[in-house]
């Protein structure tokens, strides 16, 4: 690739990847994709989200598993990168109950092996995703990057706990600097098919009952994918310092005497899900037939981020109603799938 240094985009022909790298390209930003395309959910959609990345000029996409150590030792080896964005990983937290092994050899060993070439390449800043889900059985709200998070529900959370720990021991034993994301709930158009918006929007069109956990009762922070990727935007050029005020004797979860950080990515609001599920079936023009079951193991039973670590460093503002965010993936379905 020629000009600027690309920036190394992993998943990204995943949902957040996609539009990472989409918003990049525009931004007249050199980038090289990376995805294993693997078949946790429908191809093609990964497919058509790379078709549409590659009418895009200056993209590179590359196919290649976390997995093949080798691979990846071979693609940090041939590149210099500006800014590595590690959002590739076996994501859901019921399929981790189904197959837990996939989350060790995606989430914990593929991530050692970015941490191994960016520690290699001297790469100026490593951004990656974390998720909400390392809150675990944390019940104080809103969920705070200050707040302890030592106990999750499920291996995909203990996956994600761990990315924070691994990449917090590379910025301490080599200077790496790293940012971690906690994504709260993301959708939006070219959206994952496994996600409730996806689900319900399917099924109601199709005439199908809606299976609707915890009774419809419990809360998410619904976040718009746009105001997701102008947070990572802002971070990714937010290299961390180590924090000065940092006290080891009463240690804050949120940063540290390396380079690193974590942040929460939300819209910071907390809607029920029975109220999201109204605003579907608005923008739908049907009703949904409910199916009301328990909560699933492994799921909690709110979620609510606090920004304001994020607002102070970069800006933050999330801006998008879901009245607004639920229309514009209901319109981008129908037109995708001739709904």
């Amino acid at each position: 690739m020629t000009g600027s240094l690309p920036t190394l985009i992993t998943g990204v022909a995943g949902f957040i990847g996609f539009h990472l790298a989409r918003r990049l390209l525009q931004d007249g930003q050199a980038v090289l994709g990376l995805d294993n395309l693997n078949d946790y959910y429908d191809v093609s959609l990964k497919e058509a989200r790379l078709a549409q990345l590659r009418q895009l000029p200056r993209f590179e996409f590359v196919k290649l598993d976390l997995g093949n150590r080798l691979a990846i030792d071979s693609l940090f080896a041939g590149n210099t990168f500006h800014r590595v964005v590690h959002l590739a990983a076996q994501a859901g937290v019921r399929y981790s109950l189904v197959n837990p092994h996939a989350y060790v050899d995606s989430n914990l060993v593929g991530f050692l092996h970015i941490l191994e070439g960016c520690r290699a390449r001297r790469v100026p800043h490593l951004v990656y995703a974390s998720s909400s889900s390392v809150y675990g059985a944390n019940t104080a709200m809103p969920f705070s990057v200050h707040h302890n998070v030592d106990h999750p529900l499920s291996l995909y959370a203990a996956t994600k706990k761990a990315n924070e720990l691994m990449a917090h021991t590379y910025a301490h034993l080599y200077g790496l600097p790293c940012t971690g994301l906690r994504f709260f709930t993301v959708y939006g158009p070219w959206g994952r098919p496994d996600m409730a918006l996806f689900t319900f929007t399917r099924k109601i069109l199709a005439g199908e009952p809606i299976e609707v956990y915890n009774y419809g009762r419990h809360r998410r922070d619904f976040t718009y994918i746009d105001d997701i990727i102008e947070g990572v935007v802002r971070v990714t050029d937010l290299i961390p310092k180590p924090d000065p005020g940092w006290n080891a004797e009463r240690p804050n979860p949120g940063t540290s005497s390396a380079p690193w950080r974590v942040y929460n990515i939300g819209n910071s609001t907390a809607v029920e899900l029975e109220r999201y599920i109204e605003v579907i079936e608005r923008c739908l023009g049907r009703t949904a037939e409910r199916r009301l079951l328990p909560m699933q193991p492994g799921d909690v039973p709110d979620t609510f981020a606090d920004v304001s670590a994020l607002e102070a460093d970069v800006g933050y503002a999330p801006s998008t109603p879901i009245e607004t965010g639920v229309k514009n993936f209901v319109d981008w379905f129908r037109e995708y799938y001739r709904v």
